[in-house]
């Protein structure tokens, strides 16, 4: 086996001082006074020995670790999978490695982790919003720290803070027109938590297009799934609720594919054909949503393009960072678009 070459004898094999030559492999702001020919001297004299650099001494030197950390709301949600693998093949070119913590839907375990990630120095955040991601005070102290900060599915124009978001309004006005197309008037809701953002983004969505439609909304039609996040199991409770209420509706609108399947699931149970009874339609169009049982409509949301967008504010973010460059908040919206598939038909005769 090959002996490894230290960074002290690479240095007296081209004549210069560590100091120098980690300079010059590390691409410090410093190496700009050096002259490019005894850059790549140090560089070619690197390649022929083999040289390769030490992470933990290189992290040392630069006071960088190379790192980004990756907080998901939970890590067993679809959505935040796909976003993820958008994320990792994006990093994947660059000199960055992603740490990924699952905050599993705990605001204290979200506090707990800024903090431990500052005093470790990472890099940066790219964050996958939900309702933990509320509360400002953990966001204000990165930053203060002048850490580069991304959130995914929250649109933060009008702050400090850089995002990426679809356009969620757009998102539910297309569902209602696919569903008034096909006849439906009596649609029920399943709405998001209170806690998370885009719930209220997606019910302007449906309101605004009832009100141009002229269609009536049945208070007793609508159901808000309760804190935290949303879950099969919550979308099964709350199409309960709606099936309980004993009003007529033959559609149905739910705030995102998990809590559609977990709503199809319980119109089943209850004797209700999904779509020949009742038209189902979800939001994210998770992987799932192609394979479930019927394949469902459902609003796309570019959720791999959410994670890369994330990753290319985030590094635009770093390098006016590390060379001190003011920059302001980067904000980019991606357009929905409907995927029509077989939870969805004509409204049945009455």
């Amino acid at each position: 086996m090959k002996p490894t070459i230290t960074i002290r004898q690479l240095a007296k094999e081209v004549g210069l001082s560590p100091t120098t030559v980690s300079m010059v492999l590390n691409a410090s702001a410093s190496a700009r006074n050096i002259p490019e020919k005894t850059k790549q001297r140090v560089r070619d004299a690197a390649k022929a020995l083999g040289y390769t650099p030490n992470p933990f001494a290189r992290s040392l030197f630069s006071k960088r670790s190379a790192s980004v950390a990756i907080l998901l709301s939970d890590l067993t949600d679809p959505f935040c999978t796909t976003v993820l693998k958008g994320i990792c093949s994006s990093l994947h070119s660059s000199h960055y490695i992603p740490v990924l913590l699952d905050i599993d839907n705990s605001r204290a375990k979200f506090k707990d982790n800024v903090r431990k990630l500052i005093d470790r120095r990472i890099e940066g955040i790219i964050c996958v919003a939900n309702s933990v991601l509320l509360q400002t005070e953990p966001m204000t102290t990165v930053k203060k720290s002048g850490m580069p900060i991304v959130l995914i599915a929250r649109d933060m124009e009008g702050t400090d803070i850089s995002s990426v978001s679809i356009k969620s309004r757009e998102g539910t006005y297309l569902a209602m027109e696919h569903l008034y197309a096909l006849g439906h008037r009596a649609i029920a809701f399943i709405k998001g938590p209170s806690d998370i953002v885009d719930s209220i983004d997606k019910w302007e969505g449906i309101v605004t297009f009832a009100a141009e439609a002229g269609l009536a909304i049945d208070p007793e039609l609508v159901v808000q799934m309760r804190p935290p996040g949303t879950s099969y199991e919550a979308g099964f409770i709350a199409a309960q609720e709606i099936l309980r209420r004993k009003r007529d509706f033959t559609a149905l609108l739910t705030f995102d594919d998990v809590s559609a399947f977990g709503a199809i699931r319980a119109l089943t149970q209850a004797g209700r054909n999904v779509p020949g009874d009742c038209s189902v339609v979800g939001f994210d169009d998770v992987t799932l949503a192609t394979f479930y049982n019927p394949p469902l409509t459902t609003i796309r949301q570019p959720m791999e393009v959410l994670g890369s967008s994330a990753v290319e504010i985030f590094l635009e973010l770093a390098d006016s960072f590390f060379e001190n460059r003011s920059i302001a908040p980067i904000h980019r919206k991606v357009e929905p678009k409907l995927i029509v598939r077989e939870s969805t038909a004509q409204c049945p005769a009455r």
